[in-house]
């Protein structure tokens, strides 16, 4: 019996010891970035399942570089739409943008199809690109929604903050946005590019 109780009290050090690593993991940052910091170089799978680098992108154009929660949630549609109907607004001033989640890309062929979205997303499902940035990670979780009638379970690993940054034709930080109103972004990515142009 002792043994038993042993064996359990091991495992259970054993199971919280790992539930603390999972936790230091998900919130460990490696950078802390503001403006004028060097963009860091990432690349990742876009919805159409191909390899995207920031490198072909980043010296180019204005990088609007956004983190959201998750593919197919309320806000996170709102601010993707937002940046979709914006998009010729946006390449008229001369800058991109990219979105990026937790979500595998499944999720976001599905997101970007339901939602007809005109720019690139990136699946960062170990949250690399965003500790890369900063931005925080927690855990992810599950959704359903209905699409052209048929059920869609969309699970997500990890989920990030909603933060934007804005990379300039220098390769640096020119902007970041930790309080992001998601209806709201686009507008405001809209402004600071205008303020970056007028310097």
């Amino acid at each position: 019996m002792k043994r038993i109780s042993r064996t359990i009290l091991v495992l259970t050090v054993a199971s919280l010891a790992m539930s603390a690593l999972q936790y230091e993991l998900l919130n460990a940052q490696t950078m802390n970035l503001e403006p004028g910091s060097p963009a860091p170089e990432f690349e990742a799978m876009n919805a159409e399942g191909e390899l995207w680098r920031s490198a072909d992108h980043v010296g180019k154009k204005i990088l609007v570089v956004y983190f959201y929660p998750g593919a197919m949630t309320g806000g996170c549609t709102d601010q993707a739409c937002n940046f979709r109907d914006d998009r010729t607004k946006l390449t008229e001033m001369g800058a991109e943008v990219v979105g990026i989640s937790g979500d595998p890309v499944s999720n976001l062929e599905l997101f970007k199809r339901v939602n007809n979205l005109n720019f690139p997303l990136l699946s960062d499902e170990q949250g690399i690109i965003a500790r890369a940035f900063g931005v925080p990670v927690r855990g992810g979780g599950t959704i359903t929604r209905v699409v052209d009638g048929e059920e869609e379970v969309l699970t997500r690993e990890i989920s990030t903050a909603r933060w934007t940054f804005i990379i300039g034709l220098d390769g640096t930080i020119q902007y970041k946005d930790t309080e992001v109103n998601a209806a709201g972004d686009s507008k405001t990515v809209i402004e600071a590019i205008e303020n970056m142009v007028g310097k």
